[in-house]
């Protein structure tokens, strides 16, 4: 009987991928073809220990240590990412977010601030795939970022992998782009280490990464985490917040076989989830902030690639049910043997994934600090919470939509909620207070400097 496999490891050969990349996928294939679902019982699961948890109140006293460690420190942001939930076919952060500014500007700023204040050599490392690398790396060029040493790399790329027929099982042969997909940014690990930057890192003295996510834009570098981590040794560090209901669907931290795991919802047993929900049992979630320390990955790898949970993720490709095999870059909190949680503050957690969050962090509820980090604007009444934004998908899906609707953002400083039902197109100096619920059966237009406090309007 032939290997299903065969055809499978002949495309990934004939692309030149890496030998470990298809030892991973054969075992991901495998996996999947023998119905795997990565559901855990919930009777293997606990909740994370007192210990598992670390405060990031406790880390202040370890500013100046984490200052003097900046030289030793690399920033990685996960860039492979096309802005297609948002209509678009580039790169996601190359989407105007503040100022027309997009998001790898406000990144390489962050970057520039940091080496500027403290002299430090920080580099900083996307994440890369073949969709974003060209047209990342020329924004970079076009507004003169410069590497730190300079003649460390901007990027490494993500692999990519073949995608699966649902009902054959065989290799997607379209042609093309299409027959491939991205490994999940679980492939962080592996790319950074087949691509030789793991190992050129440590041999010119860098001891720390931080990762995360590009289109978070509160993930700055926090040096008193930083000399906290390395003063206690621990070698894997996953920043998680406080979960709130509007979060009960996040990963979380959970304990398995006496270890700590990142616990996904998709792992959980569906008469399981309103436990997996219950934020006075799992009351954090995963913000996909992680701190490694370097020479514990590559000695981690040495021992053979990291076992990471499957993630199944049907698409359809042209008219073809495919699946996409997957992993989280946080799971690999499992394999390390110090590894823990550090609670922070949910100042570091602004993530845009939809126009509702890029109309939320481009208005006056939001500024950009002194290290160049999108915070909560303080004259916000703190108890509002981050402003809840809720716009009619069929008029303001797409990022071009919504600049065409929102010519500049409304003020939204003393916003609790607003939405929106229909096609309605703000004008200038438009105020919303407390919640303010907007519907329009007909193409309206909300007139400049109009003011909306805490009411519903039918235009």
């Amino acid at each position: 009987m032939s290997d299903p496999f065969t055809p499978i490891e002949a495309k990934m050969r004939a692309a030149a991928l890496p030998d470990a990349l298809i030892s991973v996928f054969r075992r991901h294939y495998e996996a999947y073809r023998a119905g795997e679902s990565g559901r855990i019982p919930w009777g293997e699961l606990d909740p994370p220990e007192a210990a598992d948890i670390i405060d990031a109140g406790e880390t202040e006293r370890f500013r100046e240590a984490g200052t003097k460690l900046l030289d030793k420190l690399v920033v990685i942001k996960l860039n492979g990412g096309l802005g297609t939930t948002m209509k678009l076919d580039g790169p996601k952060s190359l989407i105007p977010v503040r100022e027309g500014r997009c998001f790898l500007e406000l990144v390489a700023e962050q970057i520039r601030r940091l080496r500027e204040r403290h002299g430090a050599r920080t580099p900083l490392l996307l994440m890369d795939s073949f969709n974003t690398q060209q047209e990342s790396l020329a924004l970079l060029e076009r507004i003169g970022f410069s590497q730190q040493p300079e003649d460390l790399p901007l990027d490494f790329l993500q692999h990519r992998v073949p995608r699966i027929v649902r009902e054959s099982g065989a290799p997607l042969s379209l042609g093309g782009e299409a027959d491939w997909a991205p490994p999940g940014h679980g492939d962080i690990y592996l790319a950074l280490w087949a691509s030789g930057l793991l190992d050129r890192l440590l041999d010119e003295g860098y001891e720390w990464a931080f990762v995360s996510n590009v289109d978070n834009l509160g993930a700055t570098v926090d040096t008193g985490l930083l000399g906290y981590l390395d003063a206690s040794e621990i070698e894997f560090a996953m920043e998680v917040t406080d979960k709130t209901a509007a979060d009960k669907k996040g990963g979380t931290l959970a304990r398995r076989a006496g270890r700590l795991m990142l616990l996904e919802r998709a792992q959980v047993e569906p008469e399981r989830i309103a436990d997996f929900e219950d934020i006075e049992v799992l009351s954090v979630f995963n913000t996909n902030s992680l701190w490694w320390r370097l020479d514990a990955l590559r000695s981690r790898l040495a021992q053979g690639t990291l076992e990471l949970p499957l993630i199944v993720n049907p698409k359809k490709v042209r008219g073809v049910e495919v699946v996409q095999l997957e992993t989280a870059m946080g799971a690999a909190v499992g394999s390390f043997d110090n590894a823990a949680g550090i609670r922070v503050p949910r100042t570091r957690f602004a993530p845009v994934k939809s126009t509702s969050d890029l109309l939320a962090v481009s208005s006056d509820a939001y500024i950009v600090d002194d290290a160049g980090g999108v915070r909560p604007n303080p004259a916000r009444d703190a108890a509002l919470g981050p402003p809840l934004i809720e716009l009619d998908a069929a008029f303001y899906k797409g990022a071009g939509e919504l600049a065409e609707r929102f010519p500049s953002p409304p003020s939204l400083v003393r916003c609790r909620s607003l939405r929106v039902h229909g096609d309605v197109t703000f004008g200038r100096d438009v105020t919303i207070v407390g919640d303010v619920e907007i519907r329009a059966d007909a193409p309206a237009r909300l007139e400049d400097g109009r003011r909306l406090d805490n009411e519903t309007v039918t235009l």
